[in-house]
């Protein structure tokens, strides 16, 4: 049976009336009072970093329902399953309610009640004693979300480099830098992936739609509605590849491969764009030189994709040429050698000449929002904990984490932790865990309890984003977009906002003269005075855009620049090179799983955002545990049936302490299995996730690390399935 869409949301909508009633009947008293006239207030959603425009409805001082908004460049005016569920986070009775002290161990915590005023002067004594002691660069920052930028803010005024984001050694980085080396610039986030406008778009890995991306997925939907051909390499037959044109279930491991067959045929072929090459690249001659024994037939022996839909699909490529893209994906670390994996599809874009073309990759928009003006310089600071990795465009999170465990290049000995579940985002939770307990201060800042709470010190609530005001987002896409989020009702409970916990803050560490601003308001007003922009307007809209700073292709009076050494596209690296790097990507065969084991195989639940919702009543009740999918024939092997739970054993002993139900499915291949991350939550506060399902995070203890850039490859681990008695 199929479902609409339509149908769908009808049953969520439904689904969700009857599970929040009983929650908005016990956080406020609505039906005492009179009915008011309801008030409309713009804001973007928080549920993921997409950050989709909304427009909240609020009846006597209270969000009732949320709609995309229309001026938003991200959403598009809709919302995804997920945006449509903000409500949940909202009236959540599991929210963190009020400060609290951890008067018990780390992991294992008895919590106290406190005061803001307490909670603070707690956090600014820690911090000057460590500052005393250690230095500033002693505390790091690991942060994800809007309310981060007033973190990073009291950090540098701290005098504190080290701020750092799993996003980056733990999703995007290795397509980032892979791309920089290429173009001297990355992919954009959002991705600047013109796919409406695309002939032929090629997905690598990439499960679009599962993991949301609202906008980029209408485009997609738009591009295919108009005629355009989709290509996707994939071991699982996701969703978007039940509408390829070409599905290859790749083995896992062996994408490179593929990926340097292609770039082999196009330039033996002299498939690629030769004038687009000629005037703005460098290094063709040594790149066909480099890729000369990769073969289609070589590649089909490696990937099993048979050799003659290899040079189907680069000979198709190269006939919709410019007008292809070829995905860089989103989660990248894989393997360790995922920039490299990134660069190839970065060399392919390039002989495409799809760089800067339409139906390729758009070149962004022009345009800033300046800082608050007249704010104290920053203190200077020394050298950032970031680890050998000579192209790592961001600080690197198991760097900081490395040195909290070995005092080098210098000792960590303070962590604050803003809306970033440590334990599930980073490899190998044991090596974390040993991490937080050499620390000296541990601050955990967030709306819900995740697993990383029990590890802190000191607890701080953060409100809801339909609860706040937030620092001025921006956005560079075909237009350059401002947005601001404008709170539908006061904060519930004890919560606070992130602008407003770390003035306060200020105040105590006596770095009061870095938040001037008496409220955040007057803060916003003033950058909006900064950038020429009516902070009335934008108030009343939430999203206001500026074609005027739009160039999105190149042409004659609008030339690429590459921010490279040689200032073109470098098809054959030699900064690579002189770092004793491959100048252009090599295939190195992966290990394989051992006997009885699977390579494990993970993604994005199209109803979740990780752990970050798994706890949300409205999207909790459609999916409240990970499934575990195998191969219908390695299902009948193992006498396994549909539904039943097992347990899993990884290549090192490890056994997972929950357990998770089977799907059998021919929409995957025999030699991996494939579930959602973020579920197997283990905190006791969160009453609907607690111990539903599998973590990913139990059984990753392997990592492989990328040279270049720090990004920690987590698709080497094997898993073997244990029945239940």
């Amino acid at each position: 049976m199929s479902i609409s869409r339509r149908d769908f949301l009808k049953i969520a909508s439904a689904a969700a009336a009857v599970s929040a009633a009983p929650v908005f009947k016990s956080v406020s008293a609505m039906s005492t009072k009179p009915s008011a006239p309801p008030t409309f207030s713009p804001n973007y959603c928080e549920l993921c970093f997409w950050n989709c425009g909304l427009i909240a409805k609020s009846v006597n001082g209270k969000v009732v329902k949320i709609d995309g908004n229309p001026l938003s460049y991200r959403g598009k005016g809709k919302l995804c399953g997920r945006g449509n569920a903000g409500l949940g986070l909202l009236y959540d009775p599991d929210r963190l309610k009020h400060p609290m002290l951890n008067i018990g161990k780390r992991g294992d915590p008895k919590w106290k009640k406190i005061s803001w005023d307490e909670a603070l002067s707690f956090i600014a004594n820690k911090l000057n004693d460590i500052k005393q002691k250690y230095g500033p660069e002693a505390v790091a920052l690991f942060s994800h979300g809007t309310g981060g930028s007033f973190w990073k803010h009291l950090l540098k005024a701290y005098g504190s480099p080290n701020s750092a984001a799993p996003s980056f050694a733990q999703c995007r980085g290795p397509r980032d830098v892979g791309f920089y080396l290429t173009f001297g610039a990355a992919p954009g986030s959002p991705e600047h992936y013109d796919f409406a406008k695309s002939k032929f778009i090629v997905l690598i890995g990439s499960h679009l739609g599962e993991n949301a991306h609202n906008s980029q997925v209408q485009d997609l939907i738009n591009g295919l509605d108009n005629g355009a051909k989709l290509v996707v390499l994939d071991p699982r037959l996701s969703n978007v590849a039940a509408k390829a044109n070409w599905w290859l279930p790749v083995k896992p491991a062996t994408d490179l491969a593929v990926l340097l067959a292609w770039i082999k045929i196009i330039v033996d072929e002299e498939l690629y764009d030769k004038e687009y090459i000629s005037k703005y690249a460098i290094g063709i001659k040594e790149l066909k030189e480099e890729v000369k024994d990769y073969t289609p037939e070589w590649a089909s022996k490696i990937s099993e994709i048979p050799a003659a839909t290899i040079v189907e699909i680069a000979r198709e490529m190269a006939k919709h040429k410019p007008n292809l893209c070829i995905s860089g994906g989103r989660f990248t670390v894989w393997y360790g050698d995922d920039s490299q994996r990134s660069r190839a599809i970065a060399i392919l874009t390039a002989l495409m000449g799809s760089w800067g073309r339409e139906g390729g990759y758009y070149l962004p928009a022009a345009g800033k929002v300046p800082k608050y003006p007249g704010l104290p310089e920053y203190p200077d600071t020394g050298d950032s904990i970031s680890g050998d990795y000579p192209f790592a465009l961001l600080q690197v999170t198991n760097a900081i984490r490395d040195a909290a465990i070995t005092d080098k290049p210098y000792p960590c000995k303070g962590w604050i932790i803003y809306g970033s579940n440590l334990i599930k985002t980073m490899p190998n939770k044991t090596e974390t865990i040993n991490a937080l307990r050499k620390l000296d201060l541990v601050v955990a800042v967030d709306v819900l309890p995740t697993d990383i709470v029990d590890w802190a010190d000191i607890v701080l609530p953060e409100c809801t984003y339909l609860e706040r005001y937030d620092d001025i987002g921006t956005g560079k896409f075909q237009t350059f977009e401002v947005t601001m989020r404008v709170p539908g009702m006061k904060p519930l409970f004890e919560s606070k906002p992130s602008w407003w916990i770390t003035k306060e803050l200020s105040k105590k560490m006596g770095l009061e003269a870095y938040f001037p601003w008496n409220d955040i308001e007057e803060y916003l007003k003033a950058r909006c005075e900064a950038a020429g922009i009516s902070f009335d307007e934008l108030k009343q809209k939430g999203a206001l855009q500026f074609n005027d700073k739009a160039n999105p292709y190149i042409a004659a009076d609008n030339q690429p620049e590459f921010n490279t050494p040689s200032e073109k596209i470098e098809l054959y690296s030699k900064q690579l090179k002189e770092h004793g790097f491959d100048p252009v990507p090599k295939y190195t065969a992966h290990e394989e799983p051992p006997a009885d084991h699977y390579r494990l195989v993970f993604g994005r639940s199209p109803l979740h955002t990780f752990s970050r919702t798994i706890n949300n009543f409205m999207l909790h009740d459609l999916i409240p545990e990970n499934e575990l999918w195998i191969n219908t024939k390695q299902a009948a092997k193992l006498g396994l049936k549909k539904g039943e739970y097992v347990r899993l054993v990884n290549q090192d002993g490890i056994k997972t302490d929950t357990k998770i139900k089977i799907k059998i499915t021919e929409r995957l291949r025999e030699d991996c299995v494939y579930m959602y991350h973020g579920f197997g939550v283990n905190s006791a506060n969160l009453s609907r996730a607690n111990k539903r399902g599998i973590g990913t995070d139990e059984l990753i203890t392997k990592y492989t690390v990328d040279p270049l850039m720090g990004g920690t490859g987590i698709r080497g681990n094997f898993v073997k399935i244990v029945k239940e008695a």
